[in-house]
């Protein structure tokens, strides 16, 4: 005979206990049981999901397993899942437990009828918790005894197995079914009896000040304002973050079950900065409407705004503006009834800070002005100081930079009266962000580096995080790639160890600008690829068009424009649903940048015109200057020389207003490649030299071979071959410091066109063989095409006339298939001449012609395809 209880019985060899098994052992036994009534039972098979969760409700106890068995028997046609729901909702749950001749209820009862009085007391005091779990302190305040006394006795009922050690040493939980016992005990115990219905009054009020009191000791250690004096409590943040971890569940629990009253309020207001800084933004939500509701119901005016204010921060986090809004102002008016001058300036700062995410950054700059005015009023130096550094981010959302940098630079004055070093580490990282804007990228460097210096004594890793991504961006700027990469990676493991989905995202799109810098396409889309998919889980709309936006860039580097246009609506899209002017400019000039890519010229302009519009709209000066350049780019390949010198000349001369050295350097080329098109090459080969001089100013390597490429193409202009020949040979060299392989392929095909001017035949023609490679490698079709028709060209002058036929036709046939109607026009034209001087029949030639005038008048090139087709008509 085999004794069983669920107690450990002494004194008779090693006893046999009905403890929990591991979950598979449960679903196996409840299969097994299932089975064995019938063997063709295959309900466990059919739905593991659903078996797991009976074996789960059941706590995986295998009486408890036995009687579900011995019920799913009686009634073959029930499902599992439809017993598990009833095993998991509602009350009553013990009694579903009962077979006729088994019953839970039954064996919970002889166990704590063998049990101490004091033990039963503990057991049924334990279900006054209402979170999941239990420390060993918390369970000492309940009971009013000490932790060693009390680890004693949460020992004995864990070996009754009335409760269970946690993973977490020192804690201790009670599966489901025996909370519900244990509160059936309790309400038995406490009918009736007055004296134990005090006993457990006093000890539930020991518990939730207990809960109460280290939640506020460790709210000081996390307090984001910096006001709050540390309690002696905790050692530091991480020890109080450890405990709220751990005690999170049961926190929230406790001040939702206490609700209406001070306990549940206090309770509330601790948690929702813990909340926040670990972004469990829903349970943030959750909390401040639940203390909303109880000081409402409590008449308690006085903490009423505090309450709003913590709602809009939930909602703020939770992208939903509009609501937030409306919590913020709720807050304002609430503090303006009772006479608050102090709450309402905070409620105004919110408010601007919510219209600044709506993008409506008038209004918030009014908003800030107004918070400041109402801290001057009450002589709030700190609030002061919060209030001008708010409004630096408004000025510079609206483009005022210089007077962006002076509210920030009062900030920092402001809080270093007030000793509030955190402050001046956000104040320090909003200067260098606008330092940044205003192209002073060493002064922008230092900015960030005194905020990271800042944030480490402080011990903010969420701040040190945000000005090592800052740092990043202004290193790329600094085309420091390498060292930008190093800064982005450290920001994304600082943001990794604080649980910060949003930062995680935005250091992951900045990887991926890096990479795109350094020309690994690729790893960049998959970068943006992460960073997508967590802007997705936070709901961040902005953040994902601004990855969407990011992804179409690279994939138009990969030469996938279709893809790239898609990304680019994609971005577009969402920017407009947020309201985002800059961000719909930016998406709109890079779809002109990929119409341009897939040769639709004038839906290419209309883009950037739209886009121009828009930044006029927002006043963003650098944005107009992006745009003005593109748009010169589109009209050079229209032809339309003198209307692409103005654009690019109007690019330039925004760039010189802003002081960005790197745009001003790329418009001078861009004048150049139009001079050339004018023909205008002493002038086209000053403007080239005038950008390469800015772009070593500013250290960009791929600018200068840029810049050396177009040096080269000008010189074979004046026919400086030798010249141009050793130009293009530093820009290769260029390329290939910075693994620009398009660039390479480019400069290549260059090479050969000099080589041939210089009747070097045989090495133009390996120059445009390595060429075609380089494009094949990136997947250029185009750039491959261009190169073909450069290599029948250079075999038409070594004779080989069949070759150069077929290499000819091969070209011009690709650039018409992309819808490159105007190098085709003139890859046609160069297979005509081929033909012509191979032999071949009249009308073949003049075949060729006439599709190089079809070409050009596709095009718009109307005067070209009339040359054509003169030349067609001689042919005949």
């Amino acid at each position: 005979m085999i004794a069983t209880s669920r107690k450990a019985l002494p004194g008779i060899g090693r006893p046999r206990t009905l403890h929990q098994l591991q979950p598979e052992d449960a679903v196996a036994l409840l299969d097994l049981a299932l089975r064995e009534a019938n063997p063709d039972d295959q309900r466990v098979e059919e739905d593991r999901e659903a078996a797991e969760r009976v074996a789960m409700a059941c706590g995986c106890l295998p009486l408890a397993l036995q009687i579900v068995a011995a019920l799913l028997v009686q009634d073959p046609g029930q499902p599992l899942a439809e017993r598990a729901e009833r095993l998991t909702t509602g009350e009553g749950r013990l009694d579903s437990l009962n077979d006729g001749e088994r019953d839970l209820r039954t064996v919970f009862d002889q166990t704590l009828d063998s049990l101490l009085p004091q033990q039963q007391d503990l057991f049924r005091m334990l279900s006054l918790n209402a979170g999941p779990d239990i420390s060993t302190p918390a369970a000492a305040a309940l009971t009013h005894q000490t932790e060693t006394a009390i680890d004693n006795q949460l020992s004995q009922l864990a070996a009754a197995h009335l409760i269970s050690r946690s993973t977490t040493r020192g804690r201790w939980q009670m599966h489901d079914l025996l909370r519900d016992y244990a509160k059936e005990q309790t309400q038995k115990h406490l009918q009736n009896n007055r004296t134990a219905r005090r006993k457990y009054g006093q000890a539930n009020q020991r518990l939730t000040g207990y809960y109460v009191k280290w939640a506020e000791s460790a709210r000081t250690h996390i307090d984001l304002s910096g006001q709050l004096q540390p309690s002696p409590e905790f050692s530091g943040r991480e020890d109080a973050m450890r405990w709220l971890d751990g005690e999170r569940a049961n926190l929230i629990a406790t001040a939702h079950f206490e609700a209406p009253s001070e306990g549940s309020v206090r309770l509330c207001f601790s948690l929702t900065e813990y909340l926040r800084y670990r972004e469990l933004h829903h349970d943030a939500l959750a909390v401040s409407a639940l203390s909303l509701d109880s000081l409402r119901t409590l008449k308690d005016r006085r903490n009423e705004p505090g309450a709003w204010g913590n709602l809009g921060y939930a909602l703020d986090a939770l992208h939903r503006y509009d609501e937030a809004l409306t919590a913020h102002t709720s807050a304002h008016s609430l503090c303006e009834q009772i006479g608050d001058t102090d709450g309402q300036a905070a409620a105004w700062d919110n408010v601007g800070n919510t219209l600044e995410f709506l993008h409506r950054y008038d209004e918030a700059l009014a908003a800030h002005t107004t918070a400041r005015t109402l801290c001057e009023q009450a002589g709030d130096t700190h609030g002061q100081a919060i209030s001008w550094n708010n409004t630096g981010d408004a000025l510079r959302q609206l483009h005022r930079y210089d007077e962006a940098l002076a509210a920030h630079t009062t900030a920092r004055t402001l809080y270093e009266q007030a000793g509030d070093t955190r402050g001046q580490a956000a104040a320090w990282n909003s200067t260098g962000n606008v330092l940044r804007q205003l192209h002073r990228y060493d002064e922008a460097l230092a900015a960030h580096t005194t905020a990271r210096t800042l944030y480490e004594q402080t011990g903010n890793t969420r701040g040190q995080a945000i000005a090592w991504n800052s740092t990043g961006n202004v290193l790329r700027q600094l085309h420091r790639y390498d060292e930008a990469l190093a800064a982005h990676t450290i920001a994304r493991t600082l943001f990794d160890q604080t649980g910060e989905t949003h930062g995680q995202a935005a250091t992951w799109g900045s990887v991926g600008n890096i990479l795109e810098s350094l020309h690994r396409y690729d790893e960049a889309l998959a970068a943006h690829t992460t960073a997508r998919t967590l802007c997705e889980q936070t709901g961040d709309t902005h953040g994902q068009a601004a990855v969407w936006n990011s992804t179409g860039y690279a994939l138009r580097k990969l030469h996938r424009y279709d893809e790239a246009l898609a990304a680019h609506a994609t971005a577009r899209t969402l920017y407009e649903q947020t309201s985002n002017t800059d961000g719909q400019a930016a998406a709109w000039n890079q779809t002109g940048d990929a119409l341009e890519a897939l040769h639709r010229y004038d839906e290419a302009l209309a883009a950037h015109a739209t886009a121009r519009t828009l930044y006029e709209q927002t006043g963003d000066t650098d944005g107009q200057a992006a745009v003005w350049n593109s748009t010169g780019n589109v009209l050079r390949q229209l032809y339309r020389y003198d209307e692409a010198l103005a654009a690019h000349t109007t690019a330039r001369t925004l760039y010189e207003q802003t002081g960005d050295t790197d745009g001003q350097a790329a418009t001078w080329g861009n004048v150049g490649n139009t001079l050339e098109g004018l023909h205008r090459y002493d002038e086209a080969l000053a403007a080239h030299t005038t950008a390469r001089t800015l772009f070593e100013q500013t250290g960009d390597t791929d600018g200068q071979a840029a810049t050396w490429g177009n040096v080269g193409d000008a010189l074979e202009g004046l026919h400086r071959y030798d010249e141009a020949l050793a130009a293009h040979t530093t820009a290769r060299t260029l390329c290939e410091q910075t693994g620009d392989t398009d660039g390479q392929a480019i400069t290549w095909n260059s090479t050969g066109n000099v080589l041939r001017k210089l009747h070097r035949y045989d090495e133009a023609l390996a120059a445009h063989a390595t060429a075609r490679t380089l494009f094949e490698q990136t997947g250029d079709i185009h750039g491959q095409a261009i190169a073909w028709n450069s290599t029948g060209t250079t075999l038409r002058s070594l004779h080989r006339y069949d070759q150069a036929v077929a290499a000819g036709q091969r070209a011009a046939e690709i650039l018409e298939s992309l819808g490159d109607f105007t190098h085709a026009g003139k890859t046609f034209g160069e297979l005509a001449t081929s033909l012509d001087t191979a032999g071949a029949a009249p009308a073949v030639v003049r075949d060729a012609w006439l599709r190089s005038a079809c070409a050009y008048d596709t095009a718009g090139l109307t005067e070209k395809g009339d040359q054509s087709r003169a030349r067609a008509t001689n042919s005949g």
